[in-house]
């Protein structure tokens, strides 16, 4: 997987929120020496979703509208203009 989609995916989880299992492990040395697990604790925990990620994610990822217009060129803007007015003539022609 390429490094960006694994950002932007990582950006999307923490932007939406997430849960996710903490582990807790207690170990004890026996008298022997070696090391024994004593103790296990698995407890969901749930992470709110995060106001900043969702700000990077729209900067990075999102455009909008207008910002997409705005990186037209004029032919571009004139294929634009062709392809909204047939799609309200289409609209008032079904009304």
């Amino acid at each position: 997987m390429e490094e960006e989609e694994r950002i932007r995916k990582a950006l999307l989880k923490k932007a939406l929120g997430y849960s996710a299992d903490e582990v807790v492990e207690e170990y004890a040395t026996d008298d022997d020496g070696s090391t024994k697990l004593i103790k296990k604790k698995v407890t969901k925990k749930h992470f709110s979703p995060d106001i900043s990620a969702i700000k990077v994610l729209f900067e990075k990822y999102y455009k909008t509208y207008v910002d997409e217009l705005a990186g037209m060129s004029d032919q571009e803007l004139e294929k634009e203009k062709e392809r909204l007015l047939q799609t309200i003539k289409e609209e008032e022609g079904g009304n």
